[in-house]
């Protein structure tokens, strides 16, 4: 069956008002190993007789088992933990486990419109007088991120809450065997950052919080300072939160080449904006610790793309030429993170 009339089947069902459902357009989201997505237009006659036009997003597994996994339930829980938040998310509408209307699991989420998510609008020097607006509210919602409690989320029915003497560990070890099953030839520069990492752990964080897994620019929609919607939630899970943190930072994601954190805001300011929201303080020691580890998942991330591309599970070229362009910086972004770059 056509995606387009399994998305209009499903749909009719899942809004019986709606009358003489009709799917208008289907366009495939590009990039992303770990969902298929797909911004979806409907449009249906309401029983007064006027039309309704509404836009979703579906999620839907990849065709393949990749090496990379994510659980798509836990996605789905996340978006829920956070709904009528101060932390703006899509609206989650449905989930569905079974491989029935469109050949693989997804879920559904409402569509937000009018917004950008471009990397390329925040480089762009014409969009420079609102960085450090949009900046400062980029860290004030990973701040909230951060001090949601909880007690009562969706997202604890899903997955373990870890002790916080865990959670470091539990990140370590579960990257360090993705980069053993993803690594194509040997990479003795992400292993020294491993065994640098289990050399130095960093303290217990005072409270075991939610973790984006993947805060960065380019996963939020935003217009000039304000940000209208976090996604991309498919890493999610409890643990430090200075994880985010640093991974907000890296390197990789510099994308107006100054140094700024996410090309919007300098990392001192981030950091400052990020302690007087939360109520948080930040330890340096425990910081440069996920900044090394930081660089250590991306790197893991990356191979994990290259092998999927070279053994035929995955198609996209952006993501095979983002994969190899980038394991070359990432092991040098390593080196300058844990002082070894001359």
């Amino acid at each position: 069956m056509a995606l387009e009339s399994a998305v209009q089947q499903y749909l009719a069902r899942q809004i019986p008002d709606g009358r003489d459902l009709r799917v208008t357009h289907v366009h495939r989201i590009p990039g992303g190993a770990s969902r298929e997505t797909f911004s979806i237009d409907a449009a249906w006659n309401a029983p007064d007789g006027g039309e309704l036009q509404r836009g979703f997003i579906f999620r839907r597994d990849p065709p393949s088992s990749l090496l990379l996994d994510s659980d798509r339930r836990l996605e789905f829980a996340i978006y829920r933990s956070f709904e009528a938040t101060s932390v703006p998310v899509p609206k989650a509408l449905w989930l569905e486990e079974e491989p029935g209307d469109l050949e693989r699991p997804f879920f559904v989420m409402e569509r937000i419109d009018g917004c950008d998510s471009s990397f390329q609008k925040i480089a762009d020097p014409s969009f420079a007088p609102h960085r450090a607006g949009l900046g400062q509210r980029m860290y004030e919602i990973l701040a909230d991120i951060a001090t949601r409690p909880l007690e009562g989320l969706p997202a604890t029915e899903v997955t373990e809450v870890p002790r916080a003497a865990d959670c470091w560990r539990r990140e370590l070890d579960y990257w360090e065997r993705i980069v053993g099953t993803s690594e194509m030839e040997p990479q003795p520069i992400v292993r020294a950052g491993i065994r640098w990492l289990r050399r130095n752990p960093p303290p217990p964080p005072p409270r075991v919080t939610v973790v984006h897994g993947d805060y960065r620019t380019g996963n939020f929609l935003f217009t000039t300072e304000e940000i209208h919607g976090i996604l991309d939630w498919e890493m999610a899970h409890f643990g430090d939160p200075l994880e985010d943190l640093a991974w907000s930072f890296m390197p990789a994601w510099h994308w107006t080449k100054d140094g700024k954190a996410g090309g919007l805001i300098d990392r001192a300011e981030a950091v400052r904006i990020w302690e007087k929201r939360s109520g948080l303080r930040v330890d340096t020691a425990a910081l440069h610790w996920w900044d090394v580890f930081s660089c250590v998942k991306a790197q893991a991330i990356w191979l994990t793309s290259a092998r999927e591309f070279a053994e035929g599970r995955a198609t996209d070229l952006v993501m095979a030429f983002t994969s190899y362009w980038l394991i070359n910086s990432q092991d040098r972004y390593l080196l300058d993170a844990m002082g070894k770059l001359t």
